[in-house]
């Protein structure tokens, strides 16, 4: 190995170690190279496309992952007929009160499992609140929802079926109606060992195809993998943009497998003058400190689900970076974070960044929209 190839891989390791893989996930990253010492190049099976058929935890080692860091809780471990259920349940209209909507109408794999919508049209076209998040890599999230109030992907699933803003339905309503499907029998049995239908096992069976949704093999997973043709010039430069703590300060925020920290932050998006003033995680924790903060959103495929913030508010890529250039809002209802600073970024370095991010941008798990179980 040639000493500047040498050095890249070190800076790679290091990077990637910041932003929260283990060694072992640095090997499944760099194995195309033979990076790791004493590792063993293993082909992916096939063309290596991810399917919600092929997933499994030990793949995601081979993604460049990490499968100790996958958030599976031990009331529901993850198997392949629990995700099958899932995927029929995930795009089935029938979960909803007037049989219009399905977890899809939101989180559509046609436009990066988001809607492309400032705000969703739910049950008789009410709106919600907030921008409605991609469901891509959440086998790797904490809390859910921009405030947090779900504590897993499990909680995720069962609110939006009884929100008058979404859904629209009863629990119980939607326990008889899919239990009164010969082919969902079919599918809990195959599931759980038994056709009985409850509201666990629905939202375990979402949660485990929710959990499949991985984005992988994007330029800048090829980038930190070895790959110096991966990313152009201006991506390669909005990446140390990115990375610096005292030019982008990006990194400060978006950390990890998923480019989150897990956090919740005020940068004042919404709020003031011709703002909602929307507290946010002050909802779930009633702490005043929480006062308009959101959580962090992951950055896999961002560049496929505008619009941005919790508002949607920002229509492009460049609107977001101008904002946090600017330090954020001018006159938020509630302080700012702390972290929120102006940043003195040129015209250039903003459309390197904006570059980097659309270097985020991969394939995605493929999944077939099933046909409706009779």
């Amino acid at each position: 190995m040639r000493a500047r190839e040498a050095v890249h891989h070190d800076s790679s390791r290091q990077w990637l170690s910041r932003a929260g893989f283990s060694h072992g996930a640095l090997c499944a990253a760099l194995f195309f190279l033979g990076a790791c010492e004493g590792g063993r190049r293993e082909e992916p099976a096939g063309d290596g496309t991810l399917t919600w058929r092929n997933f499994s935890l030990e793949r995601l080692d081979k993604l460049g992952y990490d499968r100790a860091m996958a958030r599976i809780p031990g009331g529901n471990p993850w198997t392949a007929p629990k995700a099958e259920l899932g995927r029929h349940l995930f795009f089935d209209r029938r979960l909803s009160k007037d049989r219009t909507l399905s977890c899809s109408s939101c989180h559509d794999p046609g436009r990066g499992w988001a809607d492309r919508e400032s705000f969703s049209s739910g049950f008789n076209g009410q709106r919600g609140r907030r921008n409605a998040p991609a469901v891509v890599n959440r086998i790797f999230s904490r809390e859910q929802f921009w405030d947090g109030r779900a504590g897993s992907l499990e909680e995720q699933a069962e609110i939006p079926m009884v929100s008058p803003r979404e859904l629209g339905e009863s629990h119980r309503a939607i326990v008889e109606k899919i239990a009164g499907v010969p082919g969902y029998r079919r599918l809990f049995a195959e599931a759980y060992g038994d056709e009985k239908v409850e509201l666990g096992r629905i939202t375990a069976a979402i949660a485990s195809f929710e959990r499949t949704i991985l984005v992988y093999d994007t330029p800048w997973h090829r980038h930190e993998a070895g790959d110096r043709g991966a990313l152009n010039e201006s991506a390669r430069r909005g990446l140390e943009i990115f990375k610096d703590n005292n030019r982008g300060r990006c990194s400060v925020c978006h950390s990890g497998p998923n480019l989150t920290d897990e956090k919740y932050h005020n940068t004042g998006v919404g709020t003031g003058p011709g703002g909602r003033d929307d507290p946010g995680r002050f909802e779930v924790s009633g702490a005043e400190e929480d006062r308009g903060r959101f959580k962090t959103p992951g950055l896999m495929n961002v560049a496929l689900t505008a619009p941005y913030m919790h508002d949607g508010s920002l229509q492009s890529l460049e609107e977001v970076v101008e904002f946090y250039n600017r330090g954020g809002a001018r006159k938020p209802a509630w302080p700012l974070d702390a972290e929120m600073k102006k940043l003195e970024l040129n015209s250039r370095d903003i459309k390197d960044l904006v570059a980097f991010l659309e270097a985020l941008t991969g394939k995605t798990t493929q999944v077939d929209v099933p046909e409706p179980l009779e």
